[in-house]
C-alpha cells in the first residue's frame, strides 16, 4: 500500500476512504470528515486561525478550505489522490493484500 520505510497501518474506515478517492470516475461521496482522518493517519492536519487546513502527506504540502456541504468538492478528491499517490498510497487491489 506504501512505499515508505515506516508503514502506516490503516483501518478498515480508511481503506473505504483511500477506495473512494481513487475511485473513476472521480467520487462525489467522499465525506470531509473521513478525509481528514485518512489524511491524519498518514500525514499531519493543522486547522489554522482563518479556517484553512494545511495539510502535510509525504513531502507534500496543501492548504484547504473546509466544504459547505459534508462532501468534499470533486477538486478536492482529485487534489487528496495526488497527494496520495505522491507519498506512495494506493488502495490495495483485492487477492493483493500483505
Amino acid at each position: 500500500m506504501t512505499n515508505q520505510e515506516q508503514p502506516v497501518h490503516l483501518n478498515n474506515h480508511h481503506t473505504d476512504t483511500l477506495t473512494a478517492i481513487f475511485a473513476h470516475p472521480t467520487s462525489h461521496n467522499v465525506r470531509w470528515h473521513d478525509a481528514i482522518s485518512l489524511l491524519e493517519a498518514v500525514g499531519t492536519v493543522e486547522e489554522n486561525h482563518s479556517g484553512k487546513f494545511k495539510i502535510h502527506v509525504g513531502d507534500q504540502m496543501e492548504f484547504f478550505d473546509r466544504p459547505k456541504g459534508h462532501d468534499c468538492g470533486e477538486q478536492q478528491v482529485v487534489d487528496f489522490r495526488k497527494m496520495l499517490k505522491a507519498a506512495g498510497f494506493e488502495p490495495t487491489k483485492p487477492g493483493h493484500e500483505d
